[in-house]
């Protein structure tokens, strides 16, 4: 089969970096010469199929990874944004979609941020007659969303960062014992930090006192989350002058943003410490993704490992592509992300059919769907509820579904598909992404009509609908 121009030149610079060569050492090494690398790595010109295959034979990775990832992030993002009745007039078809997210990505993300911009000053001048009498403000969410869009474009994985936590939890022993122990004698060895107990009626979760050089745990608080917040301690230590590079390199607008970013690196660190990149990737393996075995075997929680299953996009050594999401119970998704085709709305809810909404119905079981989206792609998603929080009964408890999954092909890598029909097509619930972009017309759940669909109301005919769907 021939393979079509491809122009993936951050990937190309990430697994250069990844292996610590020079341009002029990995163009020898893959037989071209570095003038011509660094046109590919700027993304001046297509990799050719000489350099797929002199990049798989040389550093034993899957030509089939350097095709996908980012790509299929932006062209799902490009195509959310032209789906605004903004753009009324304008239909570009896939093959343009996909022409400007391979060559012309910065602009595409450009595009994205001004139909952001452009959301979020129609949503504020529609609620202008609701607010102008009361005294209200506005509350600017551009920090926030610019961090999350930072980390979904670069394939949730910071590869510095990663490494970094790994080689200190080799040198910890992490993973081998009592992580609790050796987290807490590196902070008091190596920094000076004493961890001690809180007290009753303190609900912080973790408090430093930089000054007396003591660090406070809830002793309510879960063993894996006790775990996390000593390892993000040692983030703000060990990795500052990495984390302070990312986030000075990220171009964001506002301080908030800067600081947002921080902290999610410095989160980033810590699962990466308790969950190091190779023996977790190698245990998922092993364990065919049973999440509870991994839970128990590296003493983290549902939501660490589920979270790190996301992030093992490591150039040359990548795990299955997954997504995965945090829904609470009113349907917002407070933390996502999806190295698969599917890819989460940036806006609206989540579709009523998946099963993640059901997790809260079951708590404690994992659930599983074989699902297809519109697209004809297909599925294998999972589904559990949990529960934060600790302090007893009157204490706060909120609960969340997490979601995870994977395109079918890849389904046999998970223990949970052992006894699904896999086979049978019309085995696998037909869902979307999001009401408000999804083309199916007989879909008794939807919430809201598409975005680019006429309604046809008929008042002599109701069915599941008060409305009809133009078919185009």
């Amino acid at each position: 089969m021939a393979i079509g121009k491809l122009y993936i030149g951050r990937k190309v610079r990430e697994l250069r970096e990844a292996n610590r060569a020079t341009q002029g050492q990995f163009a020898e090494r893959i037989g071209i010469s570095t003038s011509y690398l660094n046109q590919i790595e700027n993304n001046q010109r297509p990799v050719s199929a000489a350099v797929l295959l002199a990049l798989a034979e040389k550093f034993q990775i899957d030509i089939a990874e350097l095709s996908t990832g980012e790509g299929d992030r932006l062209l799902s993002a490009l195509s959310e944004a032209l789906n605004d009745p903004l753009f009324e007039t304008y239909s570009p078809s896939l093959q343009e979609l996909k022409l400007v997210a391979q060559n012309a990505p910065g602009l595409a993300h450009a595009l994205i941020t001004c139909h952001q911009a452009y959301r979020r000053n129609s949503e504020q001048l529609a609620s202008i007659d609701d607010t102008i009498g009361r005294g209200a403000s506005f509350v600017e969410t551009t920090p926030y969303e610019e961090v999350r869009d930072f980390f979904h474009f670069v394939d949730n994985y910071i590869h510095e960062i990663d490494a970094l936590a790994e080689t200190l939890a080799a040198d910890l022993g992490l993973g081998e014992g009592d992580n609790h122990t050796a987290l807490a004698a590196h902070l008091e060895q190596r920094h000076g930090v004493r961890v001690v107990r809180g007290i009753a009626g303190d609900e912080a979760i973790r408090r430093f006192d930089s000054r007396a050089r003591i660090l406070t745990l809830n002793p309510y608080a879960p063993a894996p989350t006790r775990d996390f917040q000593l390892a993000l301690q040692i983030a703000q230590f060990n990795a500052r002058e990495e984390i302070d590079r990312v986030v000075g390199s990220a171009g964001f607008r506002t301080e908030e943003a800067y600081e947002i970013c921080r902290l999610g690196l410095q989160n980033y660190f810590a699962g990466a410490l308790i969950l190091p990149y190779q023996s977790f990737l190698k245990a998922a393996r092993e364990l065919r993704h049973d999440i509870e075995l991994l839970a128990a075997r590296f003493g983290a929680s549902l939501e660490q490992v589920c979270h790190r299953l996301s992030t093992l996009q490591r150039p040359g050594q990548k795990g299955i592509p997954i997504f995965f999401a945090r829904i609470d119970r009113a349907g917002n998704i407070t933390k996502r992300h999806s190295a698969a085709k599917l890819q989460f709305a940036r806006f609206g809810a989540a579709c009523p059919l998946w099963n993640v909404h059901q997790a809260f119905e079951t708590p404690g079981r994992i659930i599983r769907q074989l699902a297809e989206t519109p697209d004809g792609v297909r599925y294998l998603c999972l589904a559990t509820q949990i529960t934060k929080g600790g302090g007893g009964y009157r204490a706060n408890h909120p609960r969340y579904a997490l979601a995870l999954g994977c395109e079918i092909s890849y389904a046999d890598a998970f223990v949970y598909a052992d006894d699904m029909d896999l086979g049978n097509r019309t085995a696998f619930d037909p869902i979307g992404i999001s009401c408000r972009i999804c083309e199916r017309t007989k879909c008794a759940s939807r919430a809201v009509p598409p975005l680019k669909r006429k309604l046809i109301v008929d008042h002599d005919m109701r069915g599941s609908l008060p409305y009809r769907l133009s078919e185009s």
